[in-house]
């Protein structure tokens, strides 16, 4: 079994998007600028924010942290979309979610010019995954591509099996799988809560991807031997034994699973750094495309 390390690949991948930075600088061109909103002071959110700046900073990006009270209006929180569309000096930004209940999610999404989308949730960045065009891939699914190519998993032909059908992770990442290309160029099935026989499905998966967001529910009745897991879960779940009174859990039972597994993340360390670093490679990629223009 080996263990897939998350954390020292977004560490190399981040040390190779500096190395890029640093040329661009040299050359006379400005370093990318990831601008990030925040919205009320949700724990999680705070958190999130807080690390994305401080990849930026790793990896010689200028960053810009907009933030707001919950009580923004809707109208409010658009004309600063508005604005950093217009911005020259900035090459992506994300909106962070969740937002208070009085804003509709989908409304701000679809405000985001798909240049600077680099969350990649635009329905234009969506569809051109979707049909294999260039594009901003949302950063956890194109962050588990990253681990795949990385530890040269193979994965054409073999049997995809995805549990969870969310628009963040489980539908791109169904998508990702079957364009024709690597990694991908895979046989997918999508398993979600209205799916039936579940266990007898995931026992014929060469590589099951788990993002259900269930604790623990994949288990090592089923799962093959030899199969590759990718755990997408990060849930806290108590644990007197911790100072902070909880830990984080995949959705897969890892003490058991492993030991069946090719190759298997773990968490935390596995998917979990490489979404944020997947988000500085897509800011990079719109640097480089405003200054192409």
């Amino acid at each position: 079994m080996i263990l897939i390390d998350g954390k020292k690949t977004a560490s190399d991948i981040r040390q190779e998007i500096a190395q890029q930075v640093m040329t661009m600088t040299e050359n006379g061109q400005r370093p990318p600028c990831l601008a990030a909103i925040l919205v009320g002071h949700d724990g999680g959110s705070e958190t999130y924010v807080a690390n994305k700046v401080k990849a930026c900073s790793e990896c010689g990006f200028t960053s810009r942290l907009i933030r707001y009270e919950d009580d923004i209006t809707q109208d409010q929180l658009l004309e600063t979309i508005a604005e950093l569309n217009k911005d020259p000096e900035v090459d992506g930004f994300i909106v962070q979610l969740p937002l208070p209940p009085h804003i509709d999610e989908q409304t701000i999404i679809e405000a985001i010019d798909p240049s600077k989308d680099v969350d990649g949730f635009h329905p234009v960045n969506v569809g051109r995954m979707s049909i294999g065009l260039p594009c901003f891939i949302s950063a956890t699914p194109a962050g588990i591509l990253d681990l795949l190519e990385r530890y040269n998993i193979d994965t054409k032909g073999k049997n995809c099996v995805i549990l969870g059908r969310s628009n963040i992770v489980g539908k791109p990442m169904a998508s990702l799988m079957m364009q024709k290309a690597y990694p991908g160029n895979a046989t997918v099935t999508v398993c979600h809560s209205a799916s039936q026989n579940i266990k007898e499905i995931t026992r014929r998966a060469d590589i099951i991807i788990a993002a259900m967001g269930r604790p623990a529910s994949v288990t090592a009745d089923m799962v093959k031997d030899g199969a590759v897991i990718i755990d997408v879960g990060t849930t806290r779940v108590p644990d007197a034994s911790r100072k902070s009174g909880f830990r984080l859990s995949g959705d897969v039972d890892f003490e058991n699973v492993a030991p069946k597994c090719s190759f298997i993340t773990p968490v935390p360390g596995g998917v979990g750094p490489m979404t944020i670093t997947r988000l500085m490679k897509n800011t990079l990629q719109a640097a480089q495309l405003h200054l192409n223009r």
